[in-house]
């Protein structure tokens, strides 16, 4: 097996996980049905398409659970929403209602413009791979939020041109004021959420972070489902 660059799951691999975001996308071409409840099985991830001027709502039904996110323009999947870019456009690293979520080529994307939570989520963080997991000594797969990615966009028909960072929904990384980061579990109540409006027509990816080494998915580090609509 290599030891860097890309690395595809086998079907193998992912039926040893249970791992079904390939063989089960929401729809062919992940275009929801307005209003209705989809679930982000634990460890796996789904993509969404949302039109200019839809909302999704991302929902942390636990309370304890992190979502990665990523949105990519439906036009150009080479534009998508930019951790480094949003630092930039909102001067800071926490995202609030009336911040505009930016791309690569510094312009809004989605519109953030609810949040039920109490405002704490990452836009730090690298998301996990198969590499992290080796780094905690795994030697055989381990779903990642990295794979889910690639393989929901495959799973509609899209092949994801890259793994931009996340914007690392529900995800606790408090920074001191040294510059040391801390891996804390979430502070969402159950059933909180956040909302999104998108700018221009947009796949929007998510990933119930399998990540069950450390407590940012809880203390006792168990993986559970999350939740979204699209209005």
């Amino acid at each position: 097996m290599q030891n860097h660059g890309p690395y595809w799951p086998s079907a193998e691999e992912l039926a040893e996980t249970g791992n079904t975001t390939l063989t089960s996308p929401i729809t062919p071409d992940g275009t929801p049905e307005l209003a209705k409840r989809y679930t982000i099985p634990a460890r796996q991830g789904i993509a969404v398409r949302v039109a200019a001027g839809q909302s999704i709502k991302i929902i942390n039904t636990h309370g304890t659970q992190v979502v990665d996110t990523w949105a990519f323009s439906a036009d150009d999947l080479t534009e998508h929403m930019s951790m480094e870019h949003l630092r930039t456009a909102i001067g800071g690293i926490f995202p609030k209602p009336g911040d505009a979520l930016v791309t690569n080529k510094r312009r809004p994307i989605m519109q953030f413009t609810e949040d039920t939570t109490l405002g704490v989520h990452d836009t730090l963080m690298a998301a996990c791979d198969i590499w992290r997991y080796r780094d905690f000594g795994i030697t055989g797969y381990h779903d990642n939020c990295t794979d889910n990615l690639r393989l929901a966009m495959k799973a509609i028909g899209l092949d994801a041109p890259e793994v931009p960072a996340p914007f690392n929904l529900f995800m606790n990384i408090p920074v001191s004021g040294t510059g040391e980061i801390g891996w804390l579990p979430p502070t969402s109540p159950p059933g909180s959420y956040v909302v999104f409006r998108a700018e221009v027509d947009t796949i929007v990816v998510m990933s119930a972070c399998p990540q069950d080494q450390i407590p940012i998915n809880g203390t006792e580090g168990i993986i559970v489902d999350a939740h979204i609509e699209v209005h």
